[in-house]
């Protein structure tokens, strides 16, 4: 049996990369809070679910679980400083919408607003609440998605998120998601 080349690792995190995403919380203007997230992802697709998990401490915490729902809203290149300052500041010492200038809109199903300038806006309903050890995750049913006109296809009006020019996260670095390479079936598709 061949012996492997790789060296070995302190067990840790190492899923990479990771979606970055500012996942926006409250029921009203002056509970309105913004909190940067890696630790998020798709769990099913029928019903819809997926989950974002949170430190107890966060300021976000309380807010999510008070209300029952959150929104996940994806982000560009464009918003990448902005997510970032909305990760290392705490809504406990500043309101995020004010002092980024991100808008708030009301979102349609869940008590918590949507932020405007984001390329898609996922609305989350929270199902469950499950104590990992330093995160909990919040596992949510996804209630309403809303994306920016401008990533719809004018002919067929089919969603083409890579005009969202979506960024991720490895290691404490920002990437941008790359150029595409194949689809899914393309290394069974018959060639033509």
């Amino acid at each position: 049996m061949k012996t492997t080349k790789k060296r070995p690792l302190r067990a840790g995190n190492m899923l990479n990369p990771t979606p970055v995403v500012m996942v926006s919380c409250g029921d009203t203007l002056d509970e309105y809070n913004i909190i940067t997230i890696a630790w998020t992802g798709t769990l099913c697709s029928d019903p819809p679910l997926c989950y974002i998990s949170v430190r107890p401490s966060r300021h976000s915490y309380d807010i999510i679980k008070k209300n029952g729902g959150f929104v996940i809203n994806l982000v560009s290149n464009e918003l990448a400083p902005i997510a970032d300052w909305c990760g290392v500041k705490s809504g406990k010492d500043y309101n995020k919408f004010l002092e980024t200038g991100l808008t708030p809109v009301r979102a349609t199903q869940v008590h918590a607003p949507m932020i405007d300038e984001a390329p898609v806006s996922i609305e989350c309903k929270v199902k469950e609440i499950i104590p990992l050890g330093s995160h909990d995750m919040f596992i949510a049913e996804i209630v309403a998605v809303h994306a920016k006109e401008a990533l719809f296809n004018r002919k067929t009006d089919a969603l083409e998120l890579q005009r969202a020019n979506l960024v991720t996260y490895s290691h404490g670095h920002y990437y941008d998601l790359g150029k595409m390479f194949g689809k899914f079936g393309f290394s069974v598709e018959k060639k033509k």
